[in-house]
Formats: C-alpha cells, sequence, structure tokens
C-alpha cells in the first residue's frame, strides 16, 4: 500500500489519545470478557440463536420483489462492469504517481470499504462481482448453461481456494514490494481474473463461491447483516446474531477466518518501531521478512484457535465426530472479532484515503478532466479526531471480542452436555483474552 494511506490508517489516534493508559485498558478489556462469560453462564443457559438461520421477519412484499426481480439483478451486475471498466482506465491508461486512483479505489474504497457495504447489505460483492458477470455473459453467448462446467467440483474442496487466493490479496496488500504501482496491481489482478475466469470454465459459476477473495470476505461479514434469507430463500430482516450463527461450518472456513484475523494483527506490527527496526537491519529483502512474519502471525493465530478449540471439545467431553468439528462450528464466533479489527485498523484510512481516492477518481487517466465534479474536493477531517479514533478502536475491539464470547457460549450450548457446556467453554475464554490483549498490544504498540 502506498506510503500515504500506511500513515493515514496508523496516524490518527495512538496510546496516548487513550481514555486511561495501555495497561489500564488491556486489564478492563480482560475483566470485561471475564465478566461477561459469568453472566452468561448463570443467565444464558440454553440455546438462543438461529443456528439454522430459519427464522426472520418477511420483508414487506413489494421490496423482496424489487430485490429479487432479474432487472434489478442485472442492474447490479451493470453496475460493477462499469465500475470495472472505470478502475481499468486507471490501471491501464493512467499514470503511474500518486495522483493515481487505482491503489486507492483497490485497497480502500473496494477492501475496506466492501466491510461496511456487507455489514448493510449482505454479500454484496456476489452481485456485481464483474468476473461472475463477465463469465454469466460469456456462458450465454455460447449458449451454455453458467452453472454447469467440464467437471463437478467435489465437496471437499469448500473454501480452501478462497483461503490461498485471500492470502495472496493480503500478501499484496501488505506485504509485496511496489505494492501502490500499476504493474505490480496489474500483475496481481491479471493472476487473480486468470483463477477465477479459468476455474469458472473447468467447474461452473460455483468456483466464484469457492475461490473468489472478495465474495468470501464479503459473504462471511455479510451474515452479519440484518439484511438476510431464511431457509426457505425468502428475504427477511434478521438478528444479525442469528445471521451469523447461520454460518454452517464447510473445509476451508476456518481458514477463511484465521487468514482475515491474523492479516489484521499483522499489519498491526507491521507498523510498531520494533518490527520496522527488524526488518531494517536482518539483512534479508523486506518482502522475505513480510512474508515470513504474515505468515508467523496468522499461523500463531491458527494455533492458538485450534488449541483452544480442542481442549474445549475434551473438557466439554463432546463425541469423537463431535469434537472433530469443533473447530469449524466456533468460526463464525471469529468473526465479530475479524470485523472489530478491521474497522479499528481502517476506519481513518477509509474515511481519509476514500475521501482522496474518490476525487482522483474524476480523471484516472490524469488529464485534468473532471468527470464526477469531485477532483478538487478536500478531505473533511471532522470524523477522525485522534481521541475519537482511539475511543473508536478500544469500542469495536472489545465489542467485537464479546460478541465472539457469546456466539462461542451459545454454540456451546448446542455441542457439549450442559453440565460441561460452560467448563468447556473455559479454552475459549481464555482464547478471546489472549486475542483481546494481544489486538490492544498490536494495535497501540507504536
Amino acid at each position: 500500500m502506498t506510503a500515504a494511506p500506511t500513515l493515514l490508517a496508523h496516524g490518527v489516534g495512538g496510546r496516548q489519545d487513550l481514555p486511561i493508559t495501555l495497561p489500564q485498558l488491556v486489564v478492563a478489556a480482560a475483566l470485561t470478557l471475564v465478566v461477561t462469560f459469568v453472566a452468561l453462564g448463570l443467565l444464558w443457559r440454553e440455546p438462543r440463536l438461529d443456528r439454522d438461520a430459519a427464522g426472520g421477519r418477511p420483508m414487506p412484499g413489494w421490496l423482496a420483489r424489487l430485490l429479487d426481480a432479474p432487472t434489478f439483478r442485472w442492474v447490479l451486475r451493470g453496475l460493477g462492469l462499469l465500475a470495472a471498466a472505470w478502475f481499468c482506465l486507471g490501471l491501464l491508461g493512467g499514470p503511474d504517481t500518486a495522483d493515481n486512483p487505482t491503489a486507492g479505489a483497490l485497497y480502500v474504497l473496494l477492501w475496506v470499504g466492501l466491510a461496511p457495504l456487507s455489514l448493510l447489505l449482505g454479500p454484496i460483492w456476489r452481485a456485481v462481482n464483474p468476473l461472475r458477470t463477465v463469465h454469466l455473459l460469456a456462458a450465454l453467448a455460447a449458449r451454455r448453461d453458467p452453472n454447469r462446467g467440464l467437471r463437478e467440483l467435489p465437496a471437499s474442496v469448500g473454501w480452501w481456494p478462497a483461503s490461498a487466493t485471500l492470502f495472496g490479496f493480503v500478501w499484496l496488500e501488505l506485504v509485496a514490494p511496489d505494492r501502490a504501482t500499476l504493474p505490480v496491481i496489474t500483475a496481481w489482478l491479471a493472476g487473480y481474473a486468470v483463477v477465477l475466469l479459468a476455474g469458472a470454465v473447468v467447474f461452473g459459476a460455483g468456483w466464484f463461491d469457492h475461490a473468489d477473495p472478495f465474495e468470501a470476505y464479503s459473504t462471511v461479514i455479510g451474515q452479519l447483516a440484518p439484511l438476510g434469507r431464511a431457509a426457505d430463500g425468502v428475504l427477511v430482516w434478521r438478528n444479525p446474531l442469528d445471521g451469523i450463527a447461520g454460518l454452517r461450518p464447510r473445509p476451508g472456513l476456518v481458514a477463511v477466518v484465521i487468514v482475515l484475523l491474523g492479516s489484521t494483527m499483522y499489519d498491526s506490527l507491521s507498523n510498531a518501531p520494533g518490527w520496522l527496526r527488524f526488518s531494517q537491519e536482518n539483512g534479508l529483502h523486506p518482502a522475505v521478512t513480510g512474508t515470513a512474519g504474515l505468515s508467523v502471525v496468522i499461523a500463531a493465530v491458527a494455533v492458538a484457535y485450534l488449541a483452544a478449540t480442542g481442549a474445549a471439545a475434551r473438557i466439554g467431553r463432546a463425541d469423537v465426530a463431535d469434537a472433530r468439528g469443533v473447530p469449524g462450528e466456533i468460526a463464525h464466533s471469529i468473526v465479530p472479532i475479524a470485523v472489530g479489527y478491521v474497522v479499528a485498523h481502517y476506519y481513518s484510512l477509509l474515511i481519509l484515503e476514500g475521501q482522496r481516492t474518490v476525487a482522483l477518481l474524476s480523471d484516472p487517466l490524469g488529464t485534468g478532466a473532471n468527470w464526477f465534479g469531485t477532483a478538487d474536493w478536500e478531505p473533511q477531517t471532522a470524523l477522525v479526531t485522534p481521541s475519537g479514533v482511539a475511543t473508536l478502536q478500544v469500542t469495536v475491539i472489545i465489542l467485537g471480542h464479546l460478541l465472539g464470547t457469546l456466539l462461542a457460549h451459545d454454540r456451546a450450548l448446542y455441542l457439549f452436555p450442559r453440565a460441561r457446556a460452560v467448563a468447556g467453554q473455559l479454552p475459549l475464554l481464555a482464547l478471546m483474552v489472549a486475542y483481546t490483549v494481544a489486538g490492544l498490544l498490536l494495535l497501540y504498540a507504536g
């Protein structure tokens, strides 16, 4: 990512802007989780969340008909294609300078902006994905069923391809040399398009569900949206906790959520003075150090998660089959934690650099044009005061862990015998406390 976005992401709100000292904050956050755990054990004795995502309040008929209408779906696909075409103007024809909106459009508007959009609207990227639309149009032109490929995709594949492509994107965003330059972005996007479109030819349109990193990202976060579908496909308004409780285990799900969480933790680490000194003085190429650091942090998050869920299964006395499935069953509880970190890390980036990128999108070719009338915008900073950002960061990180604790508790009541359910959650509580402490220390390491 360019130097400017990195500074904006971590330069607004620091430990000096916290309402209390960092040690006090860490202790208070840990105690909050412990108190919440005790309260849940006493007051939440039966499963309450809709694990099958079967309920919700149906939308008004006219709104449901509008959202499900083929015309509306084609409008969304058309908007996705238009946005992709405009993006390609800057990518392929714009100057390779700081005034090109390409890096900001990819790393800020798409990657960061997709999180709040998905929280509000659900898995929106699936509806506007330009590669999915290109494949659909090609299949229609060839008079082929877009859902049928040359062979069947094994069910065991799950989200493993998406976890790999997701790691590829976060590596591009956080580690790749010259990652804000047009040749690097072009090369990555070309590889992404080849992998997705070739896979869709072989396996059909379902390949996008299994392999597109942005679809997986949007789908996981979109489970927290108030807008969803009941088991019969009807559009409903729902409790977001019921929505995320309906994120059912599938191969690769744990890997996806761990990559999301681990990459945001590494992003904090990579801006810590100690890590910066180590990167500059160890004699290795920065990409080698960064790749190793990103991989180690994600692996550490994964080891902690698997150890905690394995211990929970043993203490909770789940049977053998259930014990193997516990990591996947609990994975949904990591999603609000990951979302909290995304908001904490990138809020100021989205507000400030997002405004700058929108302004630059008026002239993607650098010709002095002003197509949208936004070229003269000056970023407004009223929503990114240091104390306000620091308070928001603390709030969303603690709230994410509280929701994770609640979700894990409710799922444990399904998984474990009632007499062992609370005891079985002790390793999960330890995991939540560890993630909270690590997250806060890394976020304010500078």
